[in-house]
């Protein structure tokens, strides 16, 4: 009679595990498409036998058995396979910003209001070889002034394009700043729900690792992560090798924008991502609160070092966002700053918008410089220039405007302002004002009224002559159109290194991707089996229930009787 009673529990154990399996399969199904769902399994036991009697000479003991244990529902994963995948995510959100950027890039130089600034190039020379065949034309000298000043006109439009997508990525690093600040937040605040609920040793937190799980995945393409689980369930996340997300409190980022150098015009203030914990602090007495007045210490990111996959230094979409950008407007003394390339290469090369604003720059001033030597060279002859009696530098067809919209400052490192002075640069630049009020200003005539086809000679053998270097580390030297196509294809042949690195790396992430799916992916078919599996398991403890309380009616019965 109590063995009857005892074999009740053993199928009414069968019925709960039974019906624990069948409710985490309808889980799994019901969340197939939840994104960063992970599959989860019920592990099944034997419960504690008893033992009646005990017989060293044979295998067995003579046990009685108590039925089956639900012991866990444990997530099926594999941390080789996260911690692959988090990598090479990150690297390819590393080469799709690069990709992008020099997208952006050709779309500012191959076209402008509908028009490629290839042509104000091209006008512009058209209309030096048409001032050759007849200097003294007063149509011919209206039309050089014309394109000169679309030219100069496009050029600034151009690189005002490079500057304002320059001045949008600085944004961009704010928001991704804050982003992984907030990732960060939830992660210790899910490490604190799942190790209040899994400290009993009862239940796993699935649903809330799920989300954990999906959190370390975005973080992975924000930036280079590494992480581990302690006995208590945290997880403790290292981000570009600093302590991040610790066991009681989150290290957060903060963004440095005080003015920098842009060596170009005004001030401009980009973002610096630094780890507020490790900044010095002084208190302001004024503002009564702690102020960050150094970060050189605390910076996330050493952006110096050199662009390698071996090295893992290109990974993360923050870093790649941070080395497109740069840290100011580029111009040509960027390229000549100390004439060796030394501060080219270590500051500028590995910037994709700040070497073409570079190298843009250098081409512009170097046409405008050849131009107006050839016309002060005309201007001493001398020639007439209207009414003006002045310096040859009078007769320049493109000068510096205004010098309180020159100016520049030289940020140092505590950013205290320094020196300020007049830079030769597009921004700077314009068709002198005399040209555009009368075309005609120079004559292009001689003393004794032949027309002066040196100059337009000289005019010519600028843009023919091969002399320019696009940057330190190119020893072919080009012409005016040469130097431009050269810079066109030096961004496209980038565009599509970068493309291909970026298809191989969405290859590899996909192949990760697949291999992780086949293991964490929730599959209806096998979902399917497992459900009429555990439905007839259901059933068979249902049935044994029936039939041991069949046994009880007949042995009550019997004793009744």
């Amino acid at each position: 009679m109590a063995s009857l009673m005892g074999s009740l529990y053993i199928g009414a154990s069968g019925l709960q595990v039974s019906n624990n399996a069948l409710n985490t399969t309808a889980h799994n199904m019901a969340n197939i498409d939840t994104e960063g769902y992970t599959r989860q399994q019920v592990s099944q036991g034997t419960r504690p036998y008893i033992t009646t009697e005990k017989d060293f000479r044979v295998i067995s003991w003579k046990q009685t058995g108590l039925g089956v244990a639900y012991n866990n529902c444990k997530q099926v994963r594999s941390l080789f396979l996260d911690q692959s995948y988090r990598q090479e995510t990150g690297r390819e959100a590393f080469y799709d910003v690069s990709v992008t950027t020099l997208e952006e890039i050709e779309d500012q130089l191959q076209e402008m209001n509908g028009t490629e600034f290839a042509d104000s190039l091209s006008n512009l020379w058209v209309a030096v070889q048409e001032m050759s065949k007849n200097p003294t034309s007063a149509v011919n000298q209206s039309t050089l002034v014309t394109r000169a000043n679309e030219f100069i006109t496009r050029a600034n439009s151009v690189y005002e394009g490079f500057t304002n997508y320059q001045d949008n990525m600085n944004l961009k690093v704010a928001d991704l700043v804050e982003q992984i600040n907030k990732i960060g937040d939830r992660i210790s605040e899910l490490n604190l729900q799942i190790v209040e609920i899994e400290s009993g040793q009862q239940e796993h937190a699935n649903d809330l690792r799920d989300e954990r799980n999906l959190l370390l995945d975005q973080l992975g393409e924000l930036g280079k992560i590494s992480y581990y689980e302690d006995i208590f369930g945290n997880v403790l996340v290292q981000f570009e090798g600093t302590q991040f997300v610790t066991t009681d409190h989150v290290n957060h980022m903060a963004c440095d924008n005080v003015l920098t150098s842009d060596k170009g015009g005004s001030p401009v203030g980009y973002n610096t991502p630094y780890w507020e914990f490790a900044a010095k602090k002084e208190y302001d007495e004024v503002q009564e609160e702690w102020v960050v007045t150094d970060i050189r210490g605390a910076k996330v990111f050493d952006l110096t070092k050199t662009i390698s996959t071996a090295m893992n230094t290109d990974i993360g979409e923050l870093r790649s966002t941070l080395l497109a950008r740069g840290d100011h407007h580029a111009n040509y003394h960027d390229i000549t700053e100390d004439g060796t390339g030394a501060y080219y290469n270590q500051n500028i090369a590995q910037s994709v918008i700040m070497n073409v604003e570079a190298e843009f720059d250098q081409m512009i001033k170097n046409i405008c410089t050849a131009i107006n030597q050839v016309y002060r060279e005309a201007g001493s002859n001398p020639v007439t220039l209207g009414e003006v009696d002045g310096k040859t530098s009078d007769y320049d067809l493109f000068k510096v405007m205004d010098e309180e919209d020159c100016l520049n400052y030289d940020i140092d490192e505590n950013h205290k302002a320094g020196t300020v002075r007049k830079e030769y640069i597009i921004t700077n630049l314009a068709v002198n004002s005399i040209y555009l009020e009368e075309p005609t200003a120079m004559k292009f005539i001689l003393e004794d009224g032949s027309e002066d086809n040196t100059t337009v000679e000289n005019l010519k053998t600028a843009f023919t002559t091969a002399q320019y270097l696009i940057n330190p580390n190119v020893a072919t030297k080009t012409d005016f159109v040469g130097y431009y196509n050269m810079l066109v294809s030096q961004v496209a042949t980038s565009g599509d290194v970068y493309k291909g690195i970026r298809s191989n790396q969405e290859i590899t992430v996909a192949a990760v991707e697949n291999a992780r799916e086949q293991i964490v992916g929730v599959s209806s078919d096998e979902e399917l089996e497992y459900m009429i599996k555990f439905q007839n398991a259901f059933n068979a403890s249902s049935r044994y229930i029936n039939v041991v309380g069949e046994m009880l009616e007949h042995v009550v019965t019997a004793l009744g009787s």
